[in-house]
């Protein structure tokens, strides 16, 4: 981990989890950050059903059967899907900042998706997402702690399963959503991302000639984000989330 002022950061990647309540920790990252422009982890459709969600039938069926299964497990939380990102945008809105929808098209993602599936992929996932429907919160607790304890291998494995799915869902999103960060920090500065958490290792790595500040779900669900700000007399801010200096930082 690289230690440096926190004022020298350009992009900071928030991960999410989209069935947990974390409103007042995203709102707290924003409004401590004060950056020119907030990127979500959407694109228009996903945004217009988020503002009005009965604007549901409009999205692609897999995305609907996806917002179903995560509206159940949120259930188990106390939180609604899509609250953080709404909560973004209200804070953005808050500090003056744009909001900028980051994310690829989602109707030609999950056609892409789909068409490019193999039909053993297809019964994997059938099998899956119907087994998902019953999931309980412990189940979802002990699935959680295993991707905190190891994010790449555990994002391997469902590479290994659902090898189609994973590129297309994971990396070629993560590759187009580093595309859209890097052209807005180019453009318009400072920026803070709020992103599924499952992307944020791969953005990294796409953006990782740049300083980045990168503040993961487990320490949102454990407490509030550290403040931006310097230490007095301009002393360095050192904290438990990661902080990552571009080429020929120490």
């Amino acid at each position: 981990m690289c230690r440096q002022p926190v004022g020298s950061i350009v992009i900071t990647l928030v991960g999410v989890g989209h069935v947990f309540d974390l409103r007042r920790q995203i709102h707290e990252v924003i409004r401590s950050r004060r950056p020119r422009v907030v990127g979500l982890e959407l694109d228009r459709v996903r945004w217009s059903a988020l503002q009005n969600r009965d604007a549901r039938g409009d999205a692609p069926v897999m995305y609907r059967l996806l917002s179903f299964f995560q509206e159940r497990v949120a259930d188990k939380y106390g939180g609604r899907v899509g609250d953080e990102m709404l909560a973004a945008a209200d804070a953005a809105k808050d500090v003056g900042a744009e909001v900028a929808l980051i994310d690829r098209d989602s109707a030609e993602v999950f056609q892409q998706v789909w068409s490019g599936m193999s039909f053993e992929e297809r019964v994997k996932l059938l099998v899956s997402s119907v087994a998902g429907l019953f999931m309980t919160r412990r189940r979802v607790d002990r699935e959680l702690a295993r991707y905190e304890e190891n994010e790449r291998t555990y994002l391997d494995e469902f590479g290994k399963q659902f090898p189609h799915v994973k590129r297309v869902l994971i990396d070629d999103r993560n590759a187009h959503m580093a595309r859209a960060l890097r052209e807005l920090h180019a453009t318009r500065g400072v920026v803070v991302a709020v992103v599924g958490d499952g992307h944020v290792d791969g953005l990294r790595r796409e953006l990782a000639d740049l300083p980045l500040e990168v503040i993961r779900l487990a320490a949102l669900r454990s407490g509030a984000p550290p403040p931006s700000a310097p230490a007095a007399g301009g002393a360095s801010v050192t904290f438990s989330y990661e902080v990552r200096q571009g080429p020929g930082s120490d």
